[in-house]
């Protein structure tokens, strides 16, 4: 990983006093995957949904900590001329010049289990009268020293229980989530890597079929002006070296624009020049289905996803449920005092009290609440159904990709075979040709054999590290080592 960085600053550099010099590095399919997963736009999307995620969490766990909250209104004035009625009914216009201020301080509690609130506040009220006739006092002070206050909905949808239940169950998807979409980078960068590897196959392929194909044509010309072949397989054999070099046009071009896009996921210069090496070994380990199951279960964002879902739909009917009618106990008790000094309203104060019992219950809703329940029920059913149909096919869907794991594994020993047998045929068959006894066209067949087997092994390569990292990404189990991608405890910690 350092050796990575190391070379992409040393080229860095290298560009900016040699602006004709290209630099060229040499990756191996796990550099280039650590690379995109350190780098790259999308695992820093990827970062970024995390955090949010994370902050999000934060912000409900705040939720059921206690809030010190400061209030109030600095100033309210007033000027104006007010009517004000009279006792014998009629109205008198009178000019106002006040200015009302008030602060409080509380500190607020939710109460988690029952869904209500408890506060501890003190508050504090001024009030000026500009115009105060003579000997009558300008300010007064009014003022509570200490309130305790209750707010509890009774028989009410309580989303704070529901949210204990629910957000957690959010925030653990996210982080397994994060997990799943690193390895869905390296199943990307992995196929992105593999299409630039057969571009760079193919331009090999090419450069070396118009190099055979040039010396062909030289063997042909001098056949041709000894008399021992005919003017048809010489112009057969231009028609080839032709053909092999717009074969190399389209490799190069192909070439180029897979460069572009692995560069650009991967956020590397696009002027860096890049050999890719294709994976020497192939990783020996077996999957058993059963096991492959378990760890998708226990480790994927998809297990917990089914679990809120399942409680979403429960909150839903329990929401419908306290909708059907409201009541509401309000309680407050404390001490509060008027006086024409801000001290003397904390000397002797008032009892204060108040409790009131708040409801509304609908006579006739001509069946508002009853088709309220009966759709989030129904609902329910719904979502429990879809469930149980994506428990199956989340199964078959880790059942079909371990037994395609499987098959793509004894596909690259055929495929690396038949490369190196269609390889050395061509070799035998090319210098038969020289020594005449081979026709032109029995060894373009050879050549044709050679370069579909070559890219045939290279694909079987792409198609087995691609399943590789989908299991990786299925399961968020690395079997090649025998490890967790995601352990929970550590997670934690």
């Amino acid at each position: 990983m350092n050796k990575i960085f190391l070379l992409s600053v040393l080229f860095m550099l290298s560009t900016g006093f040699f602006a004709n010099a290209q630099e060229s590095v040499s990756f191996t399919l796990k550099d280039i995957i650590s690379l995109a997963k350190s780098q790259s736009p999308a695992s820093l999307q990827a970062e970024t949904r995390k955090e949010n995620r994370y902050w999000r969490y934060r912000l409900y766990q705040s939720n059921y900590n206690p809030q010190l909250r400061l209030s109030g209104t600095v100033p309210s004035y007033r000027q104006e001329f007010s009517n004000v009625q009279q006792p014998d009914g009629s109205i008198e216009f009178r000019e106002v010049r006040q200015n009302l201020m008030d602060l409080e301080l509380g500190l607020v509690q939710e109460i988690a289990f029952t869904g209500g609130r408890v506060s501890v506040n003190s508050s504090t009220n001024r009030f000026d009268n500009f115009i105060a006739a003579p000997g009558n006092p300008q300010t007064r002070w009014s003022g509570v020293p200490l309130n305790v206050r209750l707010f509890q909905p009774i028989f009410a949808f309580n989303p704070l229980k529901w949210d204990r239940l629910i957000e957690p169950l959010i925030f653990e998807e996210s982080r397994r989530e994060y997990v799943e979409e690193m390895e869905a980078i390296s199943q990307r960068v992995s196929e992105m890597f593999f299409d630039y590897l057969v571009a760079q196959v193919s331009l090999d392929i090419a450069s070396k079929n118009l190099k055979n194909s040039e010396e062909i044509l030289k063997i042909e010309r001098g056949r041709y002006n000894i008399g021992t072949t005919y003017e048809d397989k010489l112009l057969q054999v231009e028609l080839q070296v032709l053909e092999a070099k717009q074969d190399l046009a389209r490799a190069k071009l192909q070439m180029e624009t897979n460069s572009l896009r692995l560069k650009s996921y991967v956020g590397l210069n696009e002027s860096l020049g890049l050999t890719l090496v294709p994976p020497a070994e192939i990783p020996a380990f077996s999957i058993d289905v059963d096991q492959a199951i378990a760890y998708a279960f226990k480790n994927r964002s998809d297990a917990l996803t089914f679990e809120r879902q399942k409680l979403e739909a429960q909150s839903d009917v329990a929401q419908a449920r306290g909708q059907r009618f409201q009541i509401n106990l309000n309680a407050s008790y404390g001490y509060n005092n008027a006086a024409f000094a801000l001290n003397d309203i904390y000397t002797n104060p008032n009892t204060q009290a108040l409790v009131n019992l708040g409801f509304q219950v609908p006579v006739l809703d001509w069946g508002r609440n009853k088709a309220r329940m009966s759709q989030a029920k129904a609902n329910q059913k719904l979502v429990d159904y879809t469930i149980d149909q994506e428990i199956i096919n989340f199964e078959q869907e880790v059942f079909t990709k371990v037994k395609n794991f499987e098959m793509l594994r004894d596909q690259i020993e055929i495929t690396q075979l038949s490369d190196e047998v269609a390889d050395k045929r061509y070799e035998i068959s090319y210098r038969r040709y020289q020594n005449g006894n081979v026709t032109i066209t029995d060894l373009g067949i050879a050549q044709q054999e050679k370069d579909q087997n070559r890219r045939a092994y290279i694909e079987s390569l792409r198609e087995f590290w691609t399943a590789y990292f989908e299991m990786r990404a299925l399961t968020l189990y690395d079997f090649e080592n025998g490890q967790q991608l995601y352990d929970e405890e550590l997670e934690r910690d």
